[in-house]
């Protein structure tokens, strides 16, 4: 009994010290990237509140990058937003949405089973997907995710769903299949650069996902948007709606979320870290 007393404290401890070098600030970050970096470690180990720390980060930043500040407070806007007023839709998407091929509904992928079928949340998702294809029969659809099934490396989240959607009567020319993202800030980053190469029309997204997943998936397709707006012949892309299964598998937290901002600016070993505190 105390042998395993003395675990539990230890393990309790690593975390504990674990969260703490994740969140550690440094006090004078070395570029743009560490002010960022800092910023988001700042915003998310309290909870999405912000103090004197965060507004003079952002000053230094400003000061060396007058635009970059604005972009990354744009996402701190909508990172906020998304914890705190996004309206989370269920089943299908809100009618008044335009109804035209500038309308792109992305369905998120989930983990699939080793054999590479689906899990019954993806098809679930899947189903919300379908009814809100059918109520905008003119939108494109995107099927995101990678190989996640351990015993059938051939198999991929979006092709499984793709041959999903088909076997449900949506038409081949309407599905978009991006099949190398293997987390959601992925989903996005690929995402956008199918749209861009190849569909220039698209400059509406719609988040399909399970209910507990929409604000960070709306979170993470706002944010890309927003630091690839420069690009030469982007599309000024917004997220416009959302619509979702019951599913409340987890819970993720800001922890996660700030995950998926890590990966965006290029560090996926503190993103990692961030996606085990943060389940």
């Amino acid at each position: 009994m105390l042998i395993r007393k003395i675990t539990s404290w230890v393990l309790i401890l690593s975390l504990v010290f674990a969260v703490c070098d994740i969140t550690e600030r440094k006090d004078t970050p070395g570029n743009e990237v560490e002010v960022i970096e800092e910023l988001i470690a700042d915003y998310a180990e309290n909870g999405g509140e912000t103090g004197q720390y965060s507004d003079d980060l952002f000053a230094e930043l400003s000061s060396e990058d007058p635009v970059l500040a604005d972009r990354w407070q744009n996402i701190f806007n909508s990172w906020d937003y998304v914890n705190s007023g996004l309206v989370i839709n269920s089943d299908v998407l809100p009618e008044g949405l335009d109804d035209s091929s500038a309308l792109c509904i992305v369905v998120l992928g989930f983990q699939l089973n080793p054999d590479g079928s689906m899990q019954q949340e993806l098809i679930d998702r899947l189903e919300v997907a379908l009814a809100s294809a059918q109520r905008y029969p003119n939108a494109y659809i995107v099927c995101t995710g990678g190989g996640t099934a351990y015993l059938n490396p051939d198999a991929t989240e979006a092709r499984q769903m793709a041959r999903w959607l088909g076997n449900h009567g949506i038409l081949r020319s309407r599905i978009i299949v991006e099949g190398r993202s293997l987390s959601t800030a992925q989903n996005a980053m690929f995402t956008y650069q199918l749209l861009q190469e190849r569909y220039p029309q698209v400059n509406q997204i719609a988040v399909v996902s399970s209910d507990y997943h929409i604000a960070t998936g709306t979170l993470v397709f706002e944010a890309w948007a927003e630091l690839i707006a420069d690009e030469p012949g982007c599309p000024d892309y917004e997220v416009v709606s959302n619509a979702s299964c019951f599913a409340q598998t987890y819970n993720l937290n800001y922890m996660f979320q700030a995950g998926a901002l890590y990966e965006m600016v290029g560090n996926p070993d503190r993103a990692n870290d961030m996606y085990r505190v943060g389940y």
